[in-house]
C-alpha cells in the first residue's frame, strides 16, 4: 500500500474532488480522525502557567462585572475560550493570525470555536478548508461557567460547503467535564 492510497479511499468513501485535492496538497487526510483519549490528553498537559491563569481569571472578572453593570456582553468570548482551551487542556496556541488552526496539542492541531451565552441554538460553524485534526468546541454559560468538548473531524457534517457545523447537544462530554 503506497503513502498515497488514502486519496483512492477519500473517493471510494464519497469525499469531493476539492476535499481529495486539500489532502493531495497536505499528504494526509485531513478529514480522518483519531478518537480522542482523555488519558493521553491528561499526559500531554503541561504546567499551566500561573500569569496566565490570573490573566484569564481577571478578564472572566471584567467581563462579570460589565455585564452585572451594562446588561450587556463584552465580545471576548473567542480569546476567553482560547484561554481556556490553553490552561485546561495544555493546548499550545499558535501566533496571532496564523491560518487553519488555533494551537496544537501533542502532534494535533486544534481548531476552537467557543459558544458564548448570547448564542442560541448551541451551534459552531469550521472552515472544512482548515488545518486541523481536532474540534474543541467551549461552552460559556450565562453564569461565566466554562465546559470543553472535542470532536473528531471524520465526525462533522460532510457536505459541499465551505463551513460545516457541529451541535453542543450531539458532542460527547470528555471525562474532565460534567455530563
Amino acid at each position: 500500500m503506497s503513502d498515497w492510497d488514502f486519496l483512492h479511499d477519500m473517493h471510494n468513501d464519497g469525499f469531493s474532488p476539492e476535499q481529495i485535492a486539500d489532502a493531495a496538497a497536505c499528504g494526509y487526510n485531513p478529514w480522518e480522525w483519531v478518537v480522542v483519549d482523555e488519558d493521553e490528553l491528561s499526559a500531554l498537559r503541561p504546567q499551566n502557567d500561573p500569569e496566565l491563569v490570573m490573566v484569564f481569571e481577571g478578564l472572566v472578572e471584567n467581563a462579570m462585572s460589565y455585564y452585572e453593570l451594562t446588561g450587556r456582553y463584552l465580545q471576548i468570548w473567542g480569546e476567553l475560550g482560547e484561554l481556556y482551551a490553553e490552561i485546561k487542556y495544555g493546548i499550545e496556541r499558535h501566533k496571532p493570525h496564523t491560518k487553519g488552526s488555533d494551537g496544537k496539542l501533542g502532534n494535533d492541531f486544534i481548531e476552537i470555536k467557543t459558544i458564548s451565552p448570547e448564542k442560541s441554538g448551541g451551534q459552531v460553524r469550521v472552515k472544512r478548508a482548515g488545518n486541523f485534526n481536532k474540534l474543541l468546541v467551549i461552552k460559556i454559560s450565562e453564569e461565566f461557567e466554562f465546559e470543553g468538548r472535542f470532536i473528531e473531524r471524520k465526525l462533522l457534517s460532510k457536505g459541499e460547503g465551505a463551513y460545516a457545523k457541529a451541535s453542543w447537544s450531539d458532542l460527547t462530554p470528555t471525562k474532565d467535564e460534567p455530563q
